[in-house]
C-alpha cells in the first residue's frame, strides 16, 4: 500500500463526510467467495420469491470486475435515513426510509459528487455509482469495509450508528488503501430479531424468506398477498421496520439531517379512515416523490384492504 493511495482513501473518506455522508469505506474488489454459496443456496430455496431478477447475473452479483470489469476498489457509504419523529402507533404504518424523496435519488447524487471530486482533485478514474439497483451485494460490500457486520435480522449493524441507514458504493478501476472487515459478531446471542418478528421470515440467522417478509408483501409482491399471513402485518402497508425497531444497536441511532428525507406534512396527520379513504390525488401528493410510488396506488389499496379486513 503506497502512500499515495492512503493519502487518496483518506481524501475520498473526508469528501464523503462533507457530503453528508454517515460513512465511508473501501474493500479491494474481487470475488465474494464467501457469499457465493449462501447466495447460491437461497435462491435455490425460492427464498427470492417472485423477485426472478436475482436469478440474473449471478457471476456479476458475486464479482464486481464481473460486473464493471477493469473495477480494483469498491468504495462503500452509509446514509442515516432515521427520522426525529415517527407515525402514531393507532395508524397504518409506512417503513421510515420512505417517508421523505426515494432514496435511490439522493444517495446517487452524493455518489456522484464523489465521483467528481475523485476525478477532479485527486486522479483520473473510472467509476459506477450503484444504489440498489444492479447486481450488487452492497451489505456484503459495507462489511468488508469495515462498516459493519451482518446481524440475525440479515441487515448491515454499525456498532456507532445502528442499522437505519442505506448503502451505496462506487466502483472505480484504482487502486486505494483498504479498510479491514470486522472479525467479531456484536449480535452475540441476541435473537430479539428473530422473535419479533410478526410473519416468522428470519428463519435462520442471517436467511430472511422474502416470501414470508412483510416488506415483500407489500412492496416487491405485484400479486396477492399470501393468505397464510393474515393478521400478522401489525398495520404495516409499505414495508417493516420490526427486525430493526427491537435491534438494541439501534438505540445508537440519531436522527439524520438530510432535508430530502423529511416526510411530507399531511403523512403524520392520516389516519386510519384517511387511509381507506386515501384516492389517487392524495397519493400523488404526499408520496410524489417517495419510495412509497414503488407499490403504485393500487398496491398500496390492496395492503391497506388486506389489512383492513383484521380492523
Amino acid at each position: 500500500m503506497s502512500d499515495q493511495q492512503q493519502t487518496y482513501s483518506q481524501k475520498i473518506k473526508e469528501k464523503a463526510k462533507q457530503l453528508g455522508l454517515l460513512a465511508c469505506g473501501i474493500s479491494k474488489a474481487e470475488q465474494l467467495k464467501d457469499e457465493k454459496d449462501r447466495v447460491k443456496e437461497w435462491l435455490d430455496n425460492g427464498m427470492n420469491a417472485d423477485m426472478h431478477y436475482m436469478n440474473n447475473h449471478f457471476e456479476k452479483r458475486i464479482d464486481p470486475t464481473q460486473l464493471e470489469p477493469g473495477t480494483k476498489s469498491v468504495i462503500s457509504v452509509l446514509l442515516n435515513y432515521y427520522p426525529e419523529k415517527t407515525q402514531e402507533s393507532d395508524t397504518y404504518i409506512v417503513s421510515k426510509y420512505a417517508y421523505g424523496v426515494d432514496y435511490h435519488f439522493v444517495l446517487k447524487d452524493k455518489l456522484r459528487l464523489l465521483l467528481e471530486f475523485i476525478n477532479n482533485e485527486l486522479t483520473p478514474v473510472n467509476g459506477r455509482a450503484f444504489v440498489d439497483s444492479a447486481p450488487v451485494l452492497d451489505k456484503a460490500w459495507a462489511a468488508r469495509a469495515g462498516l459493519g457486520w451482518i446481524g440475525k435480522n440479515s441487515n448491515l449493524i454499525s456498532q456507532e450508528h445502528g442499522s437505519f441507514f442505506f448503502i451505496g458504493e462506487l466502483l472505480v478501476d484504482i487502486e486505494l488503501a483498504y479498510d479491514q472487515p470486522l472479525t467479531k459478531d456484536y449480535c452475540g446471542k441476541c435473537t430479539r430479531c428473530i422473535d419479533a418478528c410478526p410473519t416468522k421470515a428470519i428463519v435462520a440467522e442471517r436467511v430472511v424468506d422474502a416470501r414470508k417478509c412483510i416488506s415483500y408483501q407489500t412492496i416487491e409482491n405485484r400479486g396477492d398477498i399470501d393468505s397464510e399471513l393474515k393478521g400478522q402485518f401489525q398495520d404495516r402497508i409499505f414495508g417493516c421496520d420490526i427486525c430493526q425497531d427491537v435491534c438494541p444497536w439501534n438505540l445508537k441511532a440519531q436522527p439524520h439531517n438530510e432535508e430530502a428525507f423529511q416526510p411530507h406534512p399531511k403523512l403524520f396527520d392520516l389516519t386510519k379512515d384517511n387511509w381507506h379513504n386515501l384516492d389517487r390525488d392524495q397519493f400523488n401528493e404526499i408520496f410524489r416523490k417517495s419510495a412509497v410510488k414503488r407499490a403504485k396506488f393500487d398496491g398500496l389499496k390492496r395492503n391497506i384492504e388486506f389489512i383492513q379486513r383484521d380492523d
